[in-house]
């Protein structure tokens, strides 16, 4: 049986690889998990006796396909709690990510399932992150561009938003920023603001460090992908 500390470092290397190039180095990891790089190596030769990863010297790290179910199993459990602590029980969602890092590891396969019904099977969970399926087969979880990264007159919707800054969170809820608005980008000013219009012609401006907290698709594909064309 594998340790929360385990199963943390897992779904750390998960997300480090696909918000970048594996192998993933050890530092990094590190850094991640708020822990000395020592301690990070001592764990990853854990995980690496236990076959959940690969490492290649001086290199970094790779997930094994055995070490990617697990993560996918954490970030399944991750998600869906969060979506059932903002839809059932009232939480909002700059709330929600610290309670699930403490769930996550203690929910019964049983729990899940039961989770998973009552909330109806979800695709995303409140923030517009994907949820893995029951199956835990590999999923999109490719981090889309950012809103800082467009130009003026783009036309976007919103896909994710960063959900680790509860302030970020409850400062974008406040101006009306969640998972499926849509938006235009207004100026781009040299001083690291972003102003975009919502609907209605309401304008908002935005740091450039809550810009990048803000994951969008162009307006055209998101429309396509409802339509299913």
């Amino acid at each position: 049986m594998l340790s929360a500390k385990m199963e943390d470092y897992l779904k750390a290397i998960y997300r480090l690889e696909r918000e970048g190039d594996p192998p993933v180095a050890t530092s990094t990891i590190a850094e991640t998990v708020g822990v000395t790089p020592p301690t990070a190596t001592s764990m990853v030769e854990k995980l690496e006796e236990r076959d959940l990863l690969e490492r290649e010297k001086y290199k970094g790290v790779t997930l094994t396909p055995e070490g990617e179910t697990v993560a996918l199993e954490v970030v399944r459990h991750h998600r869906l709690l969060e979506t059932f602590l903002t839809e059932k029980l009232g939480y909002d969602w700059s709330e929600v990510h610290e309670e699930a890092e403490i769930l996550e590891h203690h929910i019964s396969e049983e729990f899940e399932r039961r989770v998973a019904a009552a909330l109806d099977e979800p695709d995303v969970d409140p923030h517009g992150d994907p949820i893995p399926n029951d199956q835990l087969e590999p999923i999109d979880d490719v981090p889309a561009a950012v809103l800082a990264d467009h130009g003026e007159g783009a036309r976007l919707e919103v896909a994710r938003v960063r959900d680790r800054d509860a302030e970020e969170l409850t400062y974008l809820d406040e101006v009306g920023i969640t998972p499926g608005t849509e938006l235009v980008v207004e100026e781009v000013a040299p001083i690291g603001m972003v102003t975009v219009s919502l609907a209605g012609d309401e304008t908002v401006s935005l740091p450039d460090h809550i810009a990048d907290a803000i994951q969008v698709r162009a307006h055209d594909e998101a429309v396509a992908e409802v339509s299913g064309t």
